[in-house]
C-alpha cells in the first residue's frame, strides 16, 4: 500500500510539471503575438507619417521634398486616406503641373482611373478643378473622358456647369461623348440649356449633340431653356428643329414649362412655332392657369415692370387659350389669379369674359380640406381685398362656398373685408351647424369686438334668434346630430342658449 501511495505522488507531480510547462509556452506565445501587434502597429504608424508627408508635400507644392518621397516610398503612392484619394487624385486636384507629373511616375499608369469614395477619378478632379492643364496631362496618359461618378455626373457635365469653354472642347477633342447619358437621363444639352448657355449649347451641337433629347421623366434641352427664361437657347434649339409640341412624362407642354418664367418674347415665339396654349397637364393645369398665378415669382427690380412683364405674357395667350379647353380643365384662371393675389390678372381675365362666378369641378374641389368652390373665396382667404372688390365688383357671389366667405372674414379679423362682403350681400345671417344653438353663426366672433357686432346689427343681423331656443327645458341634442363634419371650421363655439 505504501508503494501504491508514493507511485500516485510521482504521477500528480509528472502532471503538474506538465501543467506549468503548458502555462509557460502560453505566456511565451502571448508575449510574441503582443510583440508582432506591437512592430505591426509601429510599422502602421510609420507607414501612415510616410503616405502624410507625400500628401502635404503635393499640397504645399514642394517639389524637392516630393521627390525624395518618390524614391524612397514609391510604393506608397498606391495607399488611399480616409476619402479614398490616392496621392495623384491629391496632384490632380492642385495647379502644379511638376507636381502632378513627378506624382504620375511615382503612382504608375494605372493609377489614372482609381477612384475616390465617390466614385471620382484624377480627371475628374481637375476638371471640377478647372485646371485645363492637369487635364490635358491626364487625357494623353490614357485617362478615359466618360468615366461616371456615383452621381452619374461626368467631366463634360462638371465643365458645362463650370461654364468652360475651353475645357469643353478640349474634352470633346479626346472623344468624351456629346450625348453620354447622366443622372436621371439628362444629357450634356440638357446641362447646357438649363444654364442658359447659348454659346457652349452651339458647341455641342456642332459637336454633334441631338437637338431633341428626353430626360427619365420626359424633358428636352427646350423644356429647360423655355422654363428658366433662356431666349437664345430657345431660339438656337427650335432652329435646329426642337419639337415645340412634346410633353414631359406629366404631360406638361414646351408652352407650360415657358409660363414658369412668364417671358413674353419665348411664349410669343414658341407660339410662332406651333405651341398649342391649350394642352392641360395631368394635373389639368394649363399655360394660362400657370401665367395667371405666377405673376409675383420673377424678380424684377421695378416693380412696374413685373406687372407689364406677366400681364403682357397673359395677354399673348387669353386670343389663343379657348374658352372651353379651359372649362374642361375644371378650374378658371380666375381661380389662379386670385389664389396668386396678382389683381391686374384678374382684370385682364374679367375683361376678356371670364366668369367671376365659375365654380371648381368636384374633382378639382376635393384637393382643398374646405371645399372652396369660388374664385373670391381665394382672394379672401389671402386677406386680399383689391382682389376681392374687383371680382365682387363684377358680379362675384358672395355665398357660394360650404364655408361662407363672410366667416372666413371674420376668422381674419379684417374690417375692411367684412365691411366688403356684407355690402355687396354675404349673407349676416348664415348658420354653420356645429352646435346645439341655432343663432346665426357671424356672432360668434363678435362676442369681445363691438365694431363687428354694430357692423352685423347694421347688415340685418337676425338678434331675435339668440334669444329663442327651440329645445325648451329638454335635451339639447337632437337625435340625428353627427357633431363635426370636414366642410365647416372648428371653432370653439357657445353649447347652450
Amino acid at each position: 500500500m505504501e508503494y501504491a501511495r508514493f507511485g500516485t505522488e510521482d504521477e500528480d507531480d509528472e502532471e503538474d510539471a506538465a501543467t506549468q510547462y503548458m502555462i509557460e509556452q502560453s505566456l511565451l506565445e502571448s508575449s510574441k503575438q503582443r510583440e508582432a501587434r506591437r512592430d505591426t502597429r509601429d510599422s502602421s504608424s510609420s507607414e501612415c507619417a510616410d503616405i502624410r508627408k507625400i500628401f502635404i508635400a503635393i499640397r504645399q507644392g514642394k517639389e524637392k521634398l516630393l521627390k525624395d518621397l518618390c524614391v524612397k516610398h514609391k510604393d506608397l503612392f498606391s495607399q488611399t486616406d480616409s476619402r479614398g484619394w490616392t496621392p495623384l487624385h491629391e496632384a490632380a486636384a492642385q495647379s502644379n503641373q511638376t507636381i502632378l507629373e513627378l506624382t504620375y511616375r511615382a503612382s504608375g499608369p494605372d493609377a489614372v482611373e482609381r477612384r475616390t469614395l465617390r466614385g471620382q477619378t484624377p480627371l475628374f478632379l481637375a476638371v471640377e478643378g478647372g485646371l485645363i492643364e492637369n487635364v490635358s496631362f491626364l487625357l494623353k496618359q490614357g485617362a478615359q473622358p466618360d468615366s461616371q461618378d456615383l452621381d452619374e455626373d461626368a467631366p463634360l457635365f462638371v465643365a458645362i456647369r463650370s461654364d468652360r469653354a475651353d475645357l469643353v472642347k478640349l474634352l470633346l477633342q479626346q472623344g468624351s461623348r456629346v450625348n453620354q447619358e447622366g443622372c436621371h437621363g439628362r444629357r450634356p444639352l440638357h446641362e447646357a440649356s438649363r444654364l442658359g448657355n447659348a454659346g457652349l449649347v452651339t458647341l455641342l451641337l456642332e459637336a454633334g449633340a441631338r437637338a431633341d433629347p428626353r430626360s427619365h421623366y420626359g424633358l428636352t434641352p427646350l423644356a429647360l431653356a423655355a422654363q428658366g427664361g433662356h431666349l437664345e437657347v430657345v431660339k438656337t434649339l427650335l432652329k435646329r428643329g426642337a419639337d415645340v409640341l412634346s410633353q414631359a412624362q406629366d404631360e406638361a407642354s414646351i408652352l407650360y414649362e415657358a409660363s414658369v418664367s412668364g417671358d413674353p418674347a419665348i411664349i410669343s415665339l414658341l407660339l410662332e412655332y406651333g405651341a398649342d396654349a391649350n394642352v392641360a397637364k395631368h394635373t389639368g393645369h394649363m399655360p394660362i392657369h400657370r401665367v395667371a398665378h405666377r405673376g409675383h415669382l420673377q424678380y424684377m427690380f421695378d416693380c412696374v415692370l413685373l406687372v407689364s412683364h406677366y400681364l403682357e405674357a397673359l395677354k399673348l395667350l387669353l386670343p389663343v387659350t379657348s374658352h372651353e379647353d379651359v372649362n374642361d380643365s375644371g378650374m378658371s384662371p380666375l381661380h389662379s389669379a386670385a389664389a396668386g393675389g396678382h389683381t391686374h390678372c384678374i382684370k385682364a381675365l374679367l375683361d376678356a369674359g371670364y366668369d367671376p362666378n365659375y365654380m371648381l369641378h368636384p374633382w378639382v374641389r376635393r384637393s382643398y380640406d374646405d371645399e372652396r368652390k369660388s374664385a373670391l373665396f381665394f382672394a379672401v382667404s389671402n386677406n386680399d381685398v383689391s382682389s376681392a372688390k374687383m371680382l365682387l365688383e363684377a358680379g362675384a357671389m358672395a355665398n357660394q362656398d360650404p364655408i361662407k366667405c363672410l366667416q372666413v372674414a371674420l376668422r381674419l379679423g379684417n374690417y375692411e373685408l367684412i365691411n366688403l362682403l356684407l355690402r355687396f350681400g354675404a349673407n349676416v345671417n348664415y348658420y354653420c351647424r356645429v352646435n346645439t344653438t341655432h343663432f346665426p353663426s357671424a356672432l360668434q366672433y363678435a362676442f369681445k369686438d363691438e365694431v363687428v357686432l354694430r357692423m352685423l346689427c347694421h347688415y340685418g343681423y337676425d338678434v331675435v334668434r339668440c334669444f329663442d331656443c327651440p329645445y325648451g327645458d329638454g335635451s339639447h341634442i337632437p337625435e340625428d346630430y353627427e357633431g363635426w363634419s370636414n366642410t365647416v371650421i372648428k371653432d370653439t363655439m357657445v353649447t347652450t342658449c
